[in-house]
């Protein structure tokens, strides 16, 4: 059923529906609405889950990582330094192979304080071992946290999910979102089956000491497990486009790249001010396009590869900065393209909340066919 919500309200709704058994989180803008409305759920009996209090993100997902460990389906929710504070216990999670489903609302983290968006707080855990799902609008952020979880609990995979959705621009906003009934979540999403759990009367250890003979091949089982998951994210998706209608089964989604000459390379948010930005464009003449990344972890490179195969030239809008070299994604695009002579330009763009219009996308492009990238777009030389 079709509903007007805000944002953080559908992806509570969502989370509810997925039937978590355990949430812990710790309140911090812009996640707040998300965790306080499922607080309400669980003391109104409408969610029959545990919901932990407690002081601080490092113990929400350190209690997470027990329940999970225990065998239950766990959920939290955090942002920015919140994320940052949760860091040890991540690289934890994704080493004990706990599926647990973490939602991420984008936001730029300190100093100088910001409590507005980009996405430097889930790019900095890129390599934690967590697999990271990107929403570009607030249906997308309510079907991925289905998904999230089909992944992450699969026994070929096994490994825990961020679904992350634009602070304030997508979680403060109200959108229509279909939203499932629980009839038809419960046809997708069954009940957890824990492959291994804590067991008095059969016991096991998690996350114990590994000399140098055992700790490479700890990592690259992870990593072997990420790759995995590419064939489960496109599966899960397969299935939810076939019972529901909506397609999510590509790591990468195009708009009009075709015929394109110049393709812009976004996730999240923004890619919905670049496709109206590309609609004015095309009427204009222009040819340009646009590739959404939805699966940052594991990241698409052979996906984007082909997708952009036909271009002249790469624009990645990176809404990061890894300081010291260029936007985590323009790096890795360059990666997926090297060898094939297309240009890659990448705009460090919108850092800490900063508006991105439809003529700002329309300069980057202006700019990439002049061969003028690697740089941060909109600074205020005057301030500097």
């Amino acid at each position: 059923m079709m509903e007007i919500m805000e944002g953080s309200h559908a992806v509570a709704h969502a989370v509810k529906q997925c039937r978590p058994q355990v949430i812990a989180a710790y309140p911090i803008t812009p996640q707040t609405h998300i965790v306080e409305a499922l607080a309400d759920m669980v003391a109104d009996c409408h969610l029959d889950a545990e919901y932990v209090t407690v002081e601080s993100e490092f113990s929400a997902l350190s209690a997470c990582l027990g329940a999970s460990a225990a065998g239950s389906r766990v959920y939290s929710a955090t942002t920015s330094q919140g994320l940052a504070l949760m860091f040890e216990v991540c690289y934890n999670v994704a080493g004990m192979r706990l599926p647990i489903v973490m939602t991420i609302v984008n936001r730029s983290l300190g100093a100088p304080l910001s409590i507005w968006n980009d996405q430097q707080d889930s790019i900095s855990l890129r390599d934690s071992g967590w697999l990271q799902y990107y929403a570009q609008d607030n249906q997308e952020a309510t079907d991925l946290h289905y998904i999230a979880y089909k992944v992450a609990e699969d026994h070929d995979i096994l490994l825990p999910a961020f679904v992350c959705l634009d602070g304030f621009i997508l979680s403060h906003t109200y959108e229509p979102v279909e939203m499932l009934t629980q009839e038809q979540v419960d046809s997708f999403l069954p009940a957890f089956s824990p492959y291994q759990r804590l067991d008095a009367d059969d016991p096991i250890s998690f996350g114990m000491y590994a000399t140098p003979e055992y700790y490479m091949e700890f990592r690259y089982e992870i990593d072997r497990a990420m790759q995995r998951s590419k064939k489960a994210f496109s599966a899960a998706g397969k299935e939810f486009a076939d019972l529901f209608g909506r397609d999510y089964s590509a790591p990468v989604e195009g708009y009009r790249l075709d015929d394109a000459d110049t393709a812009l390379v976004a996730m999240g948010s923004i890619c919905g001010t670049a496709k109206d930005a590309i609609d004015e464009m095309r009427s204009s003449g222009r040819k340009v396009g646009l590739l959404n990344v939805r699966t940052f972890r594991p990241f698409p490179g052979p996906e984007i590869a082909k997708a952009l195969s036909g271009v002249s030239r790469v624009a990645v809008l990176d809404k990061n900065i890894s300081l010291g070299a260029k936007g985590a994604m323009g790096i890795e695009v360059k990666d997926a393209l090297y060898g094939s002579g297309i240009p890659v330009l990448d705009y460090i763009i919108a850092l800490g909340g900063r508006d991105v219009r439809k003529k700002d996308i329309a300069a980057v492009v202006d700019m990439a066919e002049k061969n003028q990238g690697d740089l941060f777009y909109g600074l205020r030389k005057e301030v500097l």
